[in-house]
Protein backbone atom coordinates (compact mmCIF):
# COMPACT_ATOMS: atom_id res chain seq x y z
CA UNK A 1 0.00 0.00 0.00
CA UNK A 2 2.72 2.88 0.90
CA UNK A 3 4.52 1.55 -2.37
CA UNK A 4 1.36 1.86 -4.45
CA UNK A 5 1.23 5.79 -2.63
CA UNK A 6 4.69 6.55 -3.31
CA UNK A 7 4.21 5.85 -7.07
CA UNK A 8 1.27 7.89 -7.41
CA UNK A 9 3.02 10.62 -5.68
CA UNK A 10 6.48 10.72 -7.35
CA UNK A 11 4.47 10.29 -10.86
CA UNK A 12 2.37 13.35 -10.05
CA UNK A 13 5.05 15.94 -11.47
CA UNK A 14 5.58 13.62 -14.80
CA UNK A 15 1.78 12.86 -14.79
CA UNK A 16 1.76 17.16 -15.26
CA UNK A 17 4.86 16.83 -18.17
CA UNK A 18 3.60 13.94 -19.79
CA UNK A 19 0.07 15.48 -20.37
CA UNK A 20 2.14 19.09 -21.80
CA UNK A 21 4.48 16.57 -23.91
CA UNK A 22 1.03 14.97 -24.93
CA UNK A 23 -0.42 17.90 -25.70
CA UNK A 24 2.54 19.89 -27.71
CA UNK A 25 3.01 16.74 -29.45
CA UNK A 26 -0.49 16.00 -30.87
CA UNK A 27 -1.51 19.67 -31.34
CA UNK A 28 -4.17 19.91 -28.46
CA UNK A 29 -4.62 23.70 -27.38
CA UNK A 30 -5.81 25.19 -24.06
CA UNK A 31 -9.55 25.10 -25.39
CA UNK A 32 -9.52 21.42 -26.57
CA UNK A 33 -8.12 20.78 -22.56
CA UNK A 34 -11.49 22.09 -21.54
CA UNK A 35 -12.83 18.91 -23.57
CA UNK A 36 -13.28 16.57 -20.42
CA UNK A 37 -12.39 13.16 -22.55
CA UNK A 38 -9.06 15.39 -23.93
CA UNK A 39 -8.40 15.92 -20.06
CA UNK A 40 -8.67 13.13 -18.71
CA UNK A 41 -6.62 11.02 -22.30
CA UNK A 42 -3.52 13.28 -21.45
CA UNK A 43 -3.40 12.97 -17.62
CA UNK A 44 -4.14 8.78 -17.92
CA UNK A 45 -0.57 8.99 -20.81
CA UNK A 46 0.72 11.12 -18.81
CA UNK A 47 0.29 8.87 -15.57
CA UNK A 48 1.92 6.36 -17.43
CA UNK A 49 4.97 7.99 -18.26
CA UNK A 50 5.34 9.13 -14.84
CA UNK A 51 5.41 5.40 -13.66
CA UNK A 52 7.21 4.02 -16.54
CA UNK A 53 10.08 6.87 -15.41
CA UNK A 54 9.60 5.88 -11.55
CA UNK A 55 10.84 2.33 -12.63
CA UNK A 56 13.18 3.19 -14.89
CA UNK A 57 14.98 5.57 -11.93
CA UNK A 58 14.41 3.02 -9.29
CA UNK A 59 16.36 0.26 -11.65
CA UNK A 60 18.89 2.57 -11.88
CA UNK A 61 19.42 3.12 -8.32
CA UNK A 62 19.56 -0.59 -7.41
CA UNK A 63 22.30 -1.44 -9.55
CA UNK A 64 24.17 1.45 -8.31
CA UNK A 65 23.43 0.25 -5.35
CA UNK A 66 24.11 -3.73 -5.64
CA UNK A 67 27.92 -1.78 -7.16
CA UNK A 68 28.84 -0.07 -4.54
CA UNK A 69 27.57 -2.97 -1.91
CA UNK A 70 28.29 -5.88 -3.93
CA UNK A 71 31.13 -7.60 -1.10
CA UNK A 72 28.45 -7.53 0.99
CA UNK A 73 25.10 -8.66 -1.01
CA UNK A 74 27.06 -11.39 -2.32
CA UNK A 75 27.99 -12.25 1.16
CA UNK A 76 24.48 -12.45 2.17
CA UNK A 77 23.24 -14.34 -1.03
CA UNK A 78 26.01 -16.99 0.01
CA UNK A 79 24.81 -17.05 4.33
CA UNK A 80 20.82 -17.31 2.77
CA UNK A 81 19.07 -21.00 3.00
CA UNK A 82 15.67 -21.26 1.19
CA UNK A 83 13.16 -23.44 2.96
CA UNK A 84 11.50 -25.51 0.50
CA UNK A 85 8.26 -27.40 0.86
CA UNK A 86 8.28 -30.88 0.71
CA UNK A 87 7.07 -31.03 -2.93
CA UNK A 88 10.29 -29.85 -4.37
CA UNK A 89 13.38 -31.98 -4.41
CA UNK A 90 16.23 -30.69 -2.20
CA UNK A 91 19.15 -28.82 -3.95
CA UNK A 92 22.50 -30.39 -3.75
CA UNK A 93 24.73 -28.87 -0.83
CA UNK A 94 26.93 -25.96 -1.47
CA UNK A 95 30.19 -26.53 -1.25
CA UNK A 96 31.98 -25.13 1.53
CA UNK A 97 33.96 -22.48 1.13
CA UNK A 98 37.62 -22.88 2.14
CA UNK A 99 38.59 -22.06 6.13
CA UNK A 100 42.31 -20.41 6.24
CA UNK A 101 43.95 -20.54 10.24
CA UNK A 102 42.36 -16.98 10.97
CA UNK A 103 38.99 -18.31 10.15
CA UNK A 104 39.94 -21.64 12.60
CA UNK A 105 41.26 -18.94 15.42
CA UNK A 106 37.90 -16.87 15.35
CA UNK A 107 35.77 -20.31 15.26
CA UNK A 108 37.79 -22.06 18.19
CA UNK A 109 37.89 -18.77 20.36
CA UNK A 110 33.93 -18.19 20.65
CA UNK A 111 33.54 -21.93 21.68
CA UNK A 112 34.27 -24.21 24.67
CA UNK A 113 36.15 -27.05 25.04
CA UNK A 114 36.08 -30.33 27.69
CA UNK A 115 38.31 -32.76 28.03
CA UNK A 116 37.45 -35.98 26.56
CA UNK A 117 38.73 -39.19 27.89
CA UNK A 118 41.64 -40.36 25.41
CA UNK A 119 40.59 -44.59 26.46
CA UNK A 120 37.33 -45.61 28.08
CA UNK A 121 37.64 -47.79 31.65
CA UNK A 122 37.79 -50.85 30.32
CA UNK A 123 40.58 -50.05 27.94
CA UNK A 124 42.23 -47.75 30.39
CA UNK A 125 42.51 -51.12 32.45
CA UNK A 126 43.83 -53.32 29.33
CA UNK A 127 46.42 -50.26 28.73
CA UNK A 128 47.87 -50.27 32.64
CA UNK A 129 48.40 -53.81 32.50
CA UNK A 130 49.58 -54.14 28.81
CA UNK A 131 51.74 -51.37 29.97
CA UNK A 132 53.21 -53.30 32.93
CA UNK A 133 53.65 -56.43 31.39
CA UNK A 134 55.90 -54.77 28.31
CA UNK A 135 57.74 -52.52 30.44
CA UNK A 136 58.45 -56.25 32.59
CA UNK A 137 59.72 -58.21 29.37
CA UNK A 138 61.35 -55.22 27.58
CA UNK A 139 61.83 -51.22 29.40
CA UNK A 140 63.01 -50.08 25.73
CA UNK A 141 59.12 -50.93 24.64
CA UNK A 142 56.37 -48.49 24.81
CA UNK A 143 52.82 -48.80 24.91
CA UNK A 144 50.75 -46.15 22.94
CA UNK A 145 46.79 -45.42 23.03
CA UNK A 146 44.68 -44.45 20.47
CA UNK A 147 47.29 -44.36 17.44
CA UNK A 148 46.47 -42.78 13.95
CA UNK A 149 47.21 -45.50 11.15
CA UNK A 150 47.83 -42.19 8.66
CA UNK A 151 50.80 -41.43 10.92
CA UNK A 152 52.41 -45.04 11.25
CA UNK A 153 51.69 -46.12 7.91
CA UNK A 154 52.47 -44.48 4.52
CA UNK A 155 51.33 -45.65 1.09
CA UNK A 156 52.07 -44.50 -2.79
CA UNK A 157 48.43 -44.77 -3.81
CA UNK A 158 46.46 -42.08 -2.43
CA UNK A 159 43.07 -43.82 -2.47
CA UNK A 160 44.74 -46.57 -0.25
CA UNK A 161 46.49 -44.15 2.08
CA UNK A 162 42.82 -42.13 2.45
CA UNK A 163 41.21 -45.36 3.32
CA UNK A 164 43.43 -45.82 6.54
CA UNK A 165 44.25 -42.15 7.52
CA UNK A 166 41.39 -41.46 9.74
CA UNK A 167 41.07 -44.91 11.45
CA UNK A 168 42.55 -45.47 14.55
CA UNK A 169 44.39 -48.73 16.60
CA UNK A 170 43.46 -49.14 20.12
CA UNK A 171 47.00 -50.08 21.55
CA UNK A 172 50.15 -49.57 19.86
CA UNK A 173 53.68 -51.67 20.93
CA UNK A 174 56.60 -49.33 19.85
CA UNK A 175 60.05 -51.29 19.94
CA UNK A 176 63.16 -49.50 21.17
CA UNK A 177 63.58 -47.12 17.85
CA UNK A 178 59.88 -46.27 18.45
CA UNK A 179 59.38 -48.20 15.45
CA UNK A 180 55.42 -49.74 15.09
CA UNK A 181 55.50 -53.78 16.19
CA UNK A 182 52.38 -54.69 16.69
CA UNK A 183 48.61 -53.65 17.31
CA UNK A 184 46.51 -54.32 20.14
CA UNK A 185 42.58 -54.12 19.73
CA UNK A 186 40.33 -53.83 22.68
CA UNK A 187 37.16 -55.61 21.38
CA UNK A 188 34.04 -54.60 23.40
CA UNK A 189 30.71 -55.64 23.34
CA UNK A 190 30.13 -54.21 20.42
CA UNK A 191 32.58 -55.90 18.19
CA UNK A 192 30.31 -58.30 16.45
CA UNK A 193 28.61 -55.68 14.42
CA UNK A 194 29.06 -55.85 10.76
CA UNK A 195 30.46 -51.89 10.28
CA UNK A 196 33.00 -52.76 13.04
CA UNK A 197 34.18 -56.15 11.34
CA UNK A 198 34.59 -54.51 8.46
CA UNK A 199 36.62 -51.60 10.09
CA UNK A 200 38.80 -54.00 11.62
CA UNK A 201 39.17 -55.81 8.35
CA UNK A 202 40.30 -52.42 6.78
CA UNK A 203 42.94 -52.32 9.88
CA UNK A 204 43.95 -55.62 9.65
CA UNK A 205 45.00 -56.19 6.04
CA UNK A 206 46.91 -52.50 5.91
CA UNK A 207 48.83 -53.71 9.28
CA UNK A 208 49.47 -57.16 7.58
CA UNK A 209 50.89 -56.04 4.45
CA UNK A 210 53.14 -53.30 6.33
CA UNK A 211 54.57 -56.30 8.55
CA UNK A 212 52.80 -54.82 11.87
CA UNK A 213 51.33 -57.22 14.22
CA UNK A 214 47.62 -57.38 14.64
CA UNK A 215 46.27 -59.55 17.72
CA UNK A 216 42.68 -59.13 20.00
CA UNK A 217 42.32 -58.63 23.03
CA UNK A 218 38.11 -59.77 23.89
CA UNK A 219 36.31 -57.96 26.82
CA UNK A 220 35.58 -61.00 29.27
CA UNK A 221 37.11 -63.39 27.21
CA UNK A 222 40.86 -62.56 27.66
CA UNK A 223 42.49 -63.15 30.71
CA UNK A 224 45.36 -61.44 32.21
CA UNK A 225 47.57 -64.56 32.54
CA UNK A 226 46.81 -64.70 28.55
CA UNK A 227 47.90 -61.32 27.79
CA UNK A 228 50.87 -61.55 29.75
CA UNK A 229 51.66 -64.60 27.66
CA UNK A 230 50.77 -63.28 24.44
CA UNK A 231 53.24 -60.35 25.35
CA UNK A 232 56.12 -61.90 26.18
CA UNK A 233 55.90 -63.99 22.56
CA UNK A 234 55.48 -60.22 21.02
CA UNK A 235 58.21 -58.46 22.85
CA UNK A 236 61.81 -58.64 22.41
CA UNK A 237 64.48 -59.99 24.66
CA UNK A 238 66.37 -56.92 25.84
CA UNK A 239 69.50 -57.15 23.99
CA UNK A 240 72.88 -58.15 27.04
CA UNK A 241 75.36 -56.22 26.69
Amino acid sequence: MHYRQRSVLFAAPWLIIGAAAVGVSSGITVADIEQPELLIAALFIGLLIGMAVEQFLATMRKQAWRKRNRSRWEERRWNERVVLGPWLKTPAAEPLRPVDAADQLRIVMRSDFTIQPLLNKSEARVFRELDSVVIGCNSSWQVMAQVSLGEILRSADPDAYSCINSKRVDLLLVDSNCRPRHVIEYQGGAHHQAAAAARDAVKKEALRRAGIGYHEVVAGQTTPSELRRLVEKLVDKPSVI
